[in-house]
This record gives C-alpha cells, sequence and structure tokens, in this order.
C-alpha cells in the first residue's frame, strides 16, 4: 500500500491553507525545494530575547516563556533540516539561553516542565504535578548537551560542561538502559549529535549504539504492535533504513507504514490521537497546528521508505 500521488495533493492543500508559518516553512523545505532560511525566519518568531523558545512551538504548552522544552524542540527542527552554521542568531541565542542557566534543576539538568507553564493553557503532562513518563533527567538534558558538542565553541566552558553533562547521561544510560520512549528518543538524539560531532572517541560509542538498539527492540517488543492506544511505535525512533535499530525491525516498520496510510482521516491527515481534558478551545486550535507537524512527519517517513508515488507525467 502507498499514498497516491493525488492523496499526497490533497495533504498539501490542507497544509497551504492551515499550517503555521514555521510548518509551512517545513513543508516547503522537505517537499518543493524549499530553503533553509524560511524555517528560521518562522522559529525566529518563537525565539525570546535570552534565546529560548516558547509561544506554543510545542502546541501542546501555550507558555509565552522560554521553557526548556520548548528550546528542545527548536533543536530538533534545526536536525530536521540539517542546519549547521553555529553563527546563525537562532544557534546563538539557544547556546546564550543554555549558558545561562535558567530553568535549571541543578546544575547539571534541564528542567522537564517549568512552573510558569501552569499560568498557561497546556496539556496535563506539561503541568507541574505531572507524573508523565516523558518526565526524567534525559528530557530535554540530553538534546541541549548534545546541541551543546555540535555548535559551542570547543574552547569554551559551555562546551567543556555540555561534554561532561553528555559523558554523565551516556554512562547512567549503560548502567541503566530500561528506558520509555520519551526519555530512549532523547538518549538518540543525543548520540546522533555525539557521532555529528565527530566525538565517538570521547565516549564508549560502540556499546551505546549497542544498547540503545536493544532498548528499541525491548520497547517494541512490549507494544507487540498493537499500536491502537498509548504505545511505542517503530518510527518513535526510525525514521529511515539508515535508522539505529532498523535491521532488527524492519518487518515492524513496514506494519506501521500500513498501518499509517489507513489511519487518514476525512481530510486525507491524521489527527492527534491525544487530548488535553481541558481548555477545550485551545486545544482545538492546537490540534490543528498538529496535524500539520504530523503530515510532515509522517510524509517523511513514507518517503524514506519508498511509500509515496510520483506524480505520473
Amino acid at each position: 500500500m502507498n499514498l497516491t500521488y493525488p492523496e499526497f495533493r490533497q495533504i498539501r492543500q490542507w497544509v497551504y491553507r492551515n499550517a503555521r508559518p514555521v510548518d509551512f516553512a517545513r513543508w516547503q523545505f522537505h517537499f518543493e525545494d524549499g530553503g533553509q532560511e524560511a524555517v528560521l525566519k518562522g522559529l525566529a518568531a518563537f525565539q525570546n530575547e535570552d534565546g529560548g523558545f516558547g509561544h506554543a512551538l510545542e502546541a501542546d504548552s501555550w507558555n509565552p516563556n522560554s521553557v526548556p522544552m520548548q528550546t528542545a524542540n527548536a533543536v530538533e527542527v534545526l536536525h530536521e533540516i540539517g542546519f549547521k552554521d553555529r553563527n546563525h542568531p537562532v544557534i546563538e541565542g539557544i547556546l546564550r539561553y543554555l549558558d545561562s542557566g535558567a530553568d535549571m534543576d541543578d546544575a547539571d539538568t534541564w528542567k522537564n516542565v517549568v512552573e510558569s507553564s501552569n499560568d498557561y493553557p497546556h496539556a496535563p503532562w506539561w503541568h507541574s504535578d505531572s507524573q508523565s513518563t516523558s518526565r526524567s533527567i534525559y528530557n530535554p538534558t540530553a538534546i541541549m548537551a548534545g546541541f551543546i558538542l555540535e555548535n559551542a565553541d570547543r574552547e569554551s566552558a559551555l562546551y567543556s560542561h555540555g561534554l561532561q553533562i553528555a559523558k554523565n547521561l551516556a554512562a547512567l544510560f549503560l548502567r541503566e538502559p530500561d528506558l520509555m520512549m520519551h526519555p530512549l528518543i532523547c538518549v538518540l538524539t543525543m548520540i546522533k549529535s555525539i557521532e555529528t560531532a565527530g566525538l565517538q572517541d570521547e565516549f564508549d560509542y560502540a556499546a551505546l549504539t549497542e544498547t540503545a538498539n536493544r532498548q528499541i527492540k525491548d520497547l517494541l517488543d512490549r507494544s507487540a504492535g498493537d499500536w491502537s492506544g498509548y504505545s511505542t511505535r517503530p518510527s518513535a525512533f526510525i525514521h529511515s533504513p539508515q535508522s539505529l535499530g532498523y535491521e532488527q525491525n524492519a518487518a515492524l516498520v513496514d506494519k506501521e507504514l500500513d498501518y499509517l496510510l489507513s489511519l487518514r482521516n476525512e481530510e486525507g491527515l491524521w489527527d492527534p490521537n491525544w487530548s488535553w481534558g481541558d481548555y477545550e478551545l485551545e486545544f482545538a486550535l492546537s490540534a490543528n497546528w498538529w496535524k500539520s507537524h504530523i503530515a510532515i512527519r509522517n510524509l517523511l517517513l513514507l518517503q524514506a521508505f519508498g511509500r509515496i508515488e510520483a506524480e505520473q507525467a
């Protein structure tokens, strides 16, 4: 089963009519030869003077203040488009925010949630008293540490600090690898940053990748391909045939691709499979924002595995 070109065009029309500028720019970058600068311009609209990000870049939290998780979302977009100019104002701003020590639980851990988010519309897992499985020492600290390794001046105190944080997290993961989905995603992001920065020799890199492979397989085996509720799908970790974990889970990836194609709604898109249980009007708007993000993510996945049919000549 593949996504036909008319179905792709239907999704494109929806994105053109509904997406936020940052997601519209992401769409054009990935599927229409758009440039990185438009994505960066869209991202910059969510960046505060201190260099951190807020303003519902991650659409489940409307906190306008700089928040570590929202800043990590900006980092993920930079990874997505392969942007590496460390002298760009967006990257310089993020480094400045990280170097400030703001929003840290201690000297080595950025907060998963911040108390000011309670004052704005948000999903329950972004409330300060949440016990969500996404809350862990790795989320978003592993993403932040990896970003520092890729972008900070290697003679700076920030780089030294980021390297030590990454080494501490790597050692902890090797000792206690039984992570849930969101923390493991953060570890995988950090592992990729270590590779991008060419710092494999600073870590037990072979052990990290081997342990991550085992944990991916373990989490996917637990879900056993039943994705009807809150569960772990292969696409949480595997985004292309080059992704860590693909070889031993290829059949399950293929099954998920069929599953994704069967899930589209009457508009041809994918609905968020969650709700807030509160702030009904705000969630309705956020859900619409999420549709563009989910569409881009799913189309990139389908494209990477050759599941989108080309336009007929």
